[in-house]
């Protein structure tokens, strides 16, 4: 167990379970998380192995014993006959039969149906009406001579979920944990090692969750396949419901006209649309007609009467091609429906979450630490429904006057829904505040930018805000850091369209200037100047590589995730011509470290001429409990390296006061690091057939800054 399983233990006792058990018990139970993790927070929420071992054997005796599984639907039917009574865990739902006027059953898995049931329970559980729910139901069978009675008896039902919680011991149970501890312990709790994911990748996993805590959120994600968008909406809470967008009709979803039965809205926190995605799909217009209305207003009409309800909408696909691809001829939306591509229809979209972004799903990045049993994370989700904290930031900052009301609408309904996920105590620094505001003007800029390439006439936005000092912070999307080139084409413009010029309305734009600095420029970034500093903490994209090169001193701000970054074209010309360098970087011990050492003097070599040799020394730190492997790896690349005339060699900083991490050149540069060599993203190192293992432009990388001091 780490230090953060010991501290969640502690403080959410018996409220959180192991998350690798859930696949341990699970089997061939086609069941959702949420049941599983039901049954083992009953048995397993504790940190003692003996206890845990033993839930985990009576939990799959009661799977064993009570799931039923379709294709021994006959066994478990059979056995409640013989035993006259019997316990299953099934899906159920329940429908009114007018022409008896009682409610009937309906057991997805048993296979039976016309069950009565008492309208006392319909009445406790509406759910049950639509869609249907998972219980643990007692079932008895009664022969009758009477054809038209079922002999199925419905003696008892229990939906699986939480009976109660303590919403106050949460809160105050929030404060025992750091921000970052905290959104680890979130992320556990989805399923997933915080260890493999960044910053960003944790925030963009953590804004799926918003729908449940933000009523009337209208969230669209869409990006490549394997990334699991669906994951949370079909497993994660009992009060979503994920439909595949192909099947959904207006009765089903908002109210049947000749009964009145209202949909999926009316009972369900979140309705997720599944493949949502697909140019071919046949869509009813009708349908996005009403879901328009709904989206804008919480509202629906039936007949003459007006309908209203709080159920966020989010809609999950696949994209068809890379993000370049889709900014040079069309828009990020390209892969929806034409009926869905409609530009008052995604108006409506308070925030797009960038899905090409969120690494492919691999084996390893399933976590086996403590997280919240995800019942308990659901009901605290959901009675955070009723708080609004779309106000925490206005003392601090103002959004740009240019900002419109239903722009403003997204930003703060996904600023709000992201501070009660991280700080349902309000209780957050001005930075952390600031880091939210970004995240929810990104999502929502993602939106309207792509509408000025839908539709003429939506009108520019300026996305920014400004600080109680008075200082403008301009907001920008990593595609247009990235792709600059393609990013500002409109819908009147040529695909492929060049950004605006620089202008004092668009600090990042300014960057880019006569001075920029050449090295910088390689790298996927541009000098910053004190006054273009103060305006904007981001960088534009990659720009071609110039003939001549001439060197400047400089700052290059980084944004996680962004691509194009190598160390041929952020280092290469800094080292070029010298004949002694000098690497300091305390963080060159393990492997994924000393791969980024070994990609340096590959940097190196390149820039060398084949007749010249050069001194290349590292000064570093030992690591505590593998310093036999670290020195053997940096023997090897002292071996590599003297074939081609580099002569490395290398010292452990024994002093233990060295936190530089910088590159020192003879012939007069100084490159400080504010990350040393790790600059990149966690990538599959072992899979010779990745891009992104043999080419570092395709690296999603961290946050750093680099500076380039002429000494």
């Amino acid at each position: 167990m780490t230090q953060l399983d010991d501290k969640i233990n502690e403080h959410f006792a018996g409220l959180v379970v192991r998350k690798d058990l859930v696949k341990i018990v699970k089997g061939n139970a086609i069941v959702p998380s949420y049941v599983l993790e039901y049954l083992l927070g009953q048995y397993c929420a504790t940190n003692d192995e003996a206890t845990i071992q033993s839930g985990i054997e009576t939990v799959k005796e009661i799977l064993r014993q009570h799931y039923v599984h379709r294709n021994e639907a006959g066994l478990i039917r059979s056995t409640i006959r013989e035993k006259g009574r019997h316990k299953v865990i099934d899906r159920i739902s329940v429908s009114l039969n007018d022409k008896s006027d009682n409610y009937e059953a309906e057991f997805a898995n048993l296979g039976i149906k016309q069950v009565l049931i008492d309208s006392a329970t319909v009445k406790a559980h509406p759910k049950l009406l639509v869609g249907g729910v998972w219980c643990l139901a007692d079932m008895e069978y009664e022969f009758t001579e009477d054809k038209n009675a079922s002999p199925w008896i419905l003696a008892s039902l229990k939906p699986i979920q939480l009976s109660r919680f303590d919403f106050e011991g949460y809160v105050q149970a929030r404060k025992q944990f750091s921000t970052d501890e905290w959104i680890d312990l979130l992320i556990q709790s989805i399923g997933f090692n915080p260890q493999m994911f960044g910053k960003r990748n944790k925030l963009s996993q953590l804004v799926r969750l918003i729908p449940f805590c933000e009523r009337n959120y209208n969230l669209i994600e869409l990006g490549p396949k394997g990334t699991g968008k669906s994951h949370i909406y079909s497993e994660f809470s009992p009060h979503g419901m994920l439909i595949s967008g192909g099947e959904v009709t207006v009765p089903k979803l908002f109210v049947h006209n000749s009964t009145g039965k209202l949909g999926l809205v009316g009972y369900w926190d979140v309705v997720a649309f599944d493949e949502f995605a697909g140019k071919q799909k046949r869509v009813d217009k009708a349908l996005v007609d009403i879901m328009k209305n709904y989206m804008a207003n919480k509202s629906f009409s039936r007949g003459v009467e007006t309908l209203g309800a709080e159920a966020s909408m989010v809609f999950v696909g696949n994209t068809d091609h890379t993000v370049p691809y889709m900014l040079k001829h069309s828009d990020l939306f390209d892969p929806l429906p034409e009926k869905f591509h409609d530009s008052a229809f995604l108006d409506r979209v308070h925030s797009y979450i960038p899905g090409w972004e969120v690494d492919v799903i691999r084996g390893e990045m399933f976590s086996d630490g403590y997280g919240f049993v995800v019942d308990y994370l659901a009901e605290i989700l959901r009675s955070l429904r009723s708080h609004d904290y779309s106000d925490r930031y206005k003392h601090l900052f103002t959004l740009s006057s240019e900002i419109s009301t239903r722009d403003r609408d997204g930003i703060n309904k996904t600023f709000s829904g992201l501070m009660k996920i991280l700080f349902p105590d309000g209780d957050a620094t001005d930075a952390e505040i600031e880091e939210v505001l970004r995240y929810a003007i990104e999502g929502r800029k993602r939106v309207k930018d792509q509408l000025l390439r839908i539709d003429a006439t939506y009108p520019a936005v300026h996305f920014a805000y400004t600080t109680a000092d008075g200082t403008e912070k301009a907001v920008q999307t990593l595609e247009q850091l990235e792709y600059p080139n393609y990013y500002h084409r409109t819908v009147s413009g040529d695909a492929g369209m060049p950004s605006p010029g620089p202008t004092d309305t668009d600090p990042a734009a300014a960057n880019l200037t006569a001075t920029t600095q050449p090295g910088a420029a390689h790298a996927g970034g541009t000098q910053q100047t004190t006054t273009s500093a103060a305006k904007s903490e981001h960088v534009e994209a990659l720009v071609p590589a110039t003939v001549e090169q001439v060197l400047k001193d400089g700052h290059i701000a980084f944004v996680e995730n962004q691509r194009g970054v190598s160390f041929d074209k952020l280092f290469g010309p800094y080292l070029k011509g010298a004949s002694k360098i000098t690497i300091t970087d305390p963080y060159i011990r393990l492997f994924h470290q000393l791969r980024n050492l070994m990609e340096l003097m590959e940097t190196i070599a390149r820039n060398k001429a084949t007749d010249d040799e050069i001194k290349v020394h590292l000064i570093t730190v030992e690591d505590e409990y593998k310093g036999e492997q670290q020195a053997e790896y940096l023997g090897r690349i002292v071996e590599s390296c003297a074939g081609i005339g580099i002569q490395f060699t290398w010292e452990y900083d024994t002093t233990g006061t060295r936190h530089d991490r910088d590159i020192t050149t003879d012939h007069g540069w100084k490159i400080v690091l504010s990350r040393g060599l790790d600059v990149f993203q966690r990538f599959e190192m072992n899979d010779a057939f990745s891009f992104s293992n043999r080419m570092q432009q395709l690296r999603p990388c961290k946050e750093f800054n680099v500076t380039f001091v002429r000494i």
